[in-house]
């Protein structure tokens, strides 16, 4: 954790000269009470009391001043670290593989982006600096002890190794109740995201019930993880209070008996009973201060094996290029999401500049990994993707994907402006280019009747637009960066007839003069396509124009009479 303070290293260091003043001063005002009462008030000299009283004033004033710099710096310096954690930890995000989140609960990412840090957040500004303080304070303390008496020393801390033990017991018994604590939190927040986003699936179920026992089950897992370390804390604390009040218990006797018989004075006696509340209650704050310590040991286990994740698309490419001629080729590609279990076998094909591909085949047959290949969503396990006669391996990969663009079946729409959900907060993007762009689409005519058109408010995945406006949403967020690729999956599958018509125009006017790969089962597409490549089970079975295939009477023409036929007789 040391790296994310480098960049804080005054304010670091100044907190830690803090924390060793704290930790002077706070033995001084019983030495200075013990010296005021045997020097001052036992000798009855007021002039000398009331210097003292001024002493001890402005040494009080001064632990004050000192302990709010300690507080103020140590919860700066956390809010300053975390910040720059949560940062880093979200550039991390963004740049693992797409096979991550294939495999990963989103809501197991929200807690450690946020739970898991707020909680580093507590470490910083009273863990690790304030223990440190406590053990400083400890040490003076001890040494201030012995110096003034080691006899009185050694009864008052008597039962200090009980209160070890003790609090060793708690820390353990602590620690796995946090680990389970921050399992349960994550368990929750991944439910709670999970059927949240999918509540329309739950009502359509009629689910709600089933779904509610679930929850209360998860819930009372995270109950009873919470209430274990109340148990914990409920036992420990009066423990510890008995164990140090037995302590000065013994101290009052024996300190009695000293003072009765000369060994020590009255202020020695009363001094020691401060410095043993100060003593233990260090101890007490040390194992709660440990609590946090443990949360917080937890929650970076947990963020560091996020940040140890280094599961990447390499980007190791440095050609770039301002605008490409559009060739895309697939030359012996081998792919799989697990290990050697390879859901694209040796796919071999090309389209030429300006050319339309059609992608058909049964569900599962690898057309949409075909797709996720050419931007690099996917490394592929074997063989060569070219564009543009280079590899894509060669290009910078955030030019390679600029000049791709990608239009999803399933369309994600972000709780923001139309505007930003078409540039993506790229602020060189005009409003004349997005209108532009949605005027080629279609969009335009309902983008300027809603409410404050651009500016217009999109819930969240844009519940408040029909499934067909939130297509062509897409359709001009692809456009407005102009990209030479344009890929299709199946794209129109999700709009009315109405929408279809209205778009396939622009889609027409779109795939002019730009290499084209499309996924769809709509005929249109199909039969305009230059040529169409059958995919059965990973493989390509046949290629060719409509016609062609139709001729061969293999894969294709069974997938037309089965999936088309009845189309085209209504056409």
């Amino acid at each position: 954790m040391m790296i994310f303070v480098r960049p804080h290293m005054k304010a670091f260091v100044f907190l830690v000269f803090l924390t060793i003043s704290l930790g002077v001063l706070a033995p001084s005002r019983p030495y200075l009470i013990q010296y005021t009462i045997d020097n001052f008030i036992v000798e009855n000299d007021m002039p000398g009391l009331n210097k003292m009283i001024v002493i001890l004033i402005a040494v009080q004033l001064l632990q004050a001043l000192v302990q709010f710099c300690h507080t103020y710096l140590s919860g700066w310096l956390g809010q300053h670290i975390v910040k720059d954690m949560r940062v880093q930890l979200y550039e991390h995000i963004l740049k693992l593989k797409l096979k991550f989140y294939d495999n990963t609960p989103i809501g197991r990412l929200v807690t450690r982006a946020v739970s898991d840090i707020e909680t580093l957040s507590e470490v910083f500004a009273n863990g690790v600096a304030a223990m440190l303080g406590d053990i400083l304070q400890l040490i003076f303390i001890l040494l201030v002890m012995l110096y003034t008496d080691w006899r009185l020393t050694l009864i008052s801390l008597s039962v200090l190794p009980l209160l070890l033990f003790s609090t060793y017991v708690f820390k353990e018994k602590i620690k796995v109740a946090f680990n389970d604590v921050r399992n349960a939190v994550s368990n929750l927040n991944t439910f709670v995201q999970e059927h949240i986003t999918g509540m329309n699936v739950v009502q359509l179920f009629s689910a709600e019930k089933r779904e509610q026992d679930e929850f209360q089950k998860i819930n009372k897992e995270h109950r009873n993880a919470n209430i274990s370390t109340v148990l914990y804390y409920s036992i420990y604390y009066p423990v510890a209070e008995v164990i140090a009040a037995s302590g000065t218990g013994l101290l009052v006797w024996w300190g009695a008996h000293s003072v009765l018989d000369g060994y020590a004075t009255l202020g020695t006696l009363i001094a020691f009973i401060m410095y043993i509340n100060l003593f233990f209650r260090p101890i007490r704050m040390i194992a709660d201060r440990f609590n946090t310590l443990q949360m917080g040991i937890v929650s970076s286990d947990r963020i560091l094996k996020l940040l140890d994740d280094k599961d990447f698309i390499s980007n190791d490419g440095t050609y770039t290029t301002d605008s490409i001629k559009g060739d895309v080729e697939f030359k012996d590609v081998w792919f799989a999401y697990k290990e050697d279990d390879y859901v694209l076998k040796n796919i071999n094909f090309k389209v030429n500049h300006g050319e339309t591909v059609a992608l058909v085949g049964a569900t599962g047959a690898g057309k949409s990994s075909i797709i996720n290949l050419i931007s690099r969503f996917y490394e592929i396990n074997k063989g060569n993707i070219y564009v543009n006669n280079r590899d894509v391996k060669d290009y910078d990969l955030h030019n390679l994907r600029k000049h791709v663009g990608v239009v999803l079946q399933d369309v994600f729409l972000f709780s923001s402006s139309i505007r930003d959900n078409v540039t993506l907060g790229d602020k060189s993007i005009t409003d004349e280019q997005i209108m532009n762009a949605a005027e080629l689409i279609g969009a335009k005519s309902f983008i300027e009747k809603l409410p404050g058109k651009l500016d217009y408010k999109v819930m969240e995945r844009g519940a408040t637009l029909s499934v067909g406006q939130r297509q062509l949403l897409s359709f001009v967020r692809t456009m407005v960066y102009d990209p030479e690729i344009i890929i299709l999956d199946e794209a129109t599958s999700s709009v009315d007839s109405e929408t279809e018509a209205l778009i396939q125009g622009a889609i027409n006017s779109m795939m002019k003069g730009r290499t084209s790969i499309a996924i769809a089962h709509r005929l249109a597409t199909i039969r305009n396509a230059d040529n169409i490549i059958v995919l059965d089970k990973g493989e390509i079975k046949e290629a060719g124009s409509h016609d062609e295939l139709l001729q061969k009477e293999g894969f294709y023409a069974k997938l037309y009479q089965m999936q088309y036929k009845e189309v085209e007789g209504i056409n």
